[in-house]
């Protein structure tokens, strides 16, 4: 920018001998003031495409409006102490990991993944999660994991018998939460994960996101929820946004999650999901992204089962800096295996340590 801006100056200069007018140095000055002024104006542009994409559409209409980030900076989230990489630590003191594993990950907040089919037990356990983190005035991350047909009935396979069950499941996790304060992450991979459906299952998946988003709606509003809508790299935007309309988060939602246990880079979940949220035309919309294991990004061939290599991600905040990005969490717990290494689910501490390296 220097450079460009002494050859524009130079070009002003009155020749050798010349008199010099009185304005010169006015015009100059005034020169530079506007120059610097675009240079300014053009990076700041550069820093808006690198996360929100171009401020226009391809048909020349002005973008939809980006909603601020829902949460302020100074949020603090909740960090279970039971979470797996401290019971681990807590049960291995002496092994050499421990140190790395519970500074940089047991001692990070993570959501709770709740699974209990058992609907007592699930109310149970959310009504405890949610009243010790406001005790600590803390935030919960909540990710319900009981889809039927959960994964397809693959690495991850579980979830509730029926459609009904699950309902009555939904009824349970919404009176854990009651009036306390909670993010949900409404069941990953249950959008982007359809293919093995028939029709009719899809059309009671929608029915039954739909039911457990209205639930948490009424009976826990100062609950935030966000629809799982998988990654860059699974469905198109387009895609997605038609399977979040049919699952009610225009009316039911309050957001989308995306990168849920993947490893994509941030910058391309951030373009992704704000695209996600261009295709519903509901700016109101916000934003998290997992960043629990993407430090590293993916794989070349973007392998999602326990690839080597991988790293922590940035920590949990909500001090994004990006208009629409709400947070950035650590939804998946790393540390845990994703069914290759190990069962889906299984902490291994091993990975956990390389992940800290």
């Amino acid at each position: 920018m220097i450079t460009k801006l002494c050859g524009r100056v130079r070009r002003l200069r009155p020749p050798a001998g010349g008199h010099k007018p009185r304005w010169a140095g006015r015009g100059v000055a005034q020169l530079i003031v506007m120059v610097l002024v675009v240079e300014v104006v053009m990076a700041a542009t550069t820093v808006q495409a690198l996360f929100v994409g171009p401020v226009r559409q391809p048909n020349g209409k002005p973008s939809l409006p980006v909603a601020k980030p829902f949460f302020p900076a100074t949020t603090r989230f909740y960090t279970d102490p039971h979470n797996p990489a401290a019971t681990w630590v807590r049960d291995h003191p002496h092994d050499r990991r421990a140190a790395a594993i519970g500074e940089r990950i047991a001692a990070e907040p993570q959501a709770a993944w709740l699974t209990e089919t058992n609907e007592s037990l699930v109310e149970e356990r959310t009504r405890y999660l949610v009243r010790t983190a406001a005790a600590q005035r803390r935030l919960p991350v909540l990710v319900p994991y009981t889809i039927p047909q959960r994964d397809c009935q693959q690495l991850s396979s579980g979830g509730a018998g029926d459609t009904a069950a699950y309902g009555r499941w939904s009824e349970a996790l919404t009176r854990g939460i009651g009036d306390g304060r909670a993010i949900v992450i409404l069941e990953p991979d249950a959008l982007a994960h359809m293919g093995c459906l028939k029709r009719r299952q899809q059309a009671e998946r929608f029915a039954a996101l739909s039911y457990a988003a209205r639930a948490l709606q009424r009976g826990a509003p100062r609950a935030r929820v966000y629809y799982d809508a998988g990654n860059s790299g699974w469905q198109p935007a387009r895609t997605m946004a038609d399977r979040l309309r049919r699952a009610g988060i225009e009316r039911y939602g309050d957001g989308i999650a995306v990168n849920v246990s993947n490893f994509n880079a941030t910058a391309d979940e951030v373009r992704y999901g704000l695209s996600v949220i261009r295709e519903l035309r509901r700016p109101r919309l916000g934003v998290v992204v997992d960043t629990s294991r993407n430090g590293a990004g993916p794989t070349r061939k973007h392998s999602f089962c326990d690839p080597p290599g991988r790293k922590l991600g940035r920590p949990p905040t909500a001090a994004t800096g990006i208009p629409g990005i709400d947070a950035f969490l650590w939804v998946k717990q790393p540390g845990q295996a994703d069914g290759c290494a190990a069962g889906a689910g299984m902490f291994l501490p091993g990975y956990a340590y390389r992940l800290t390296r």
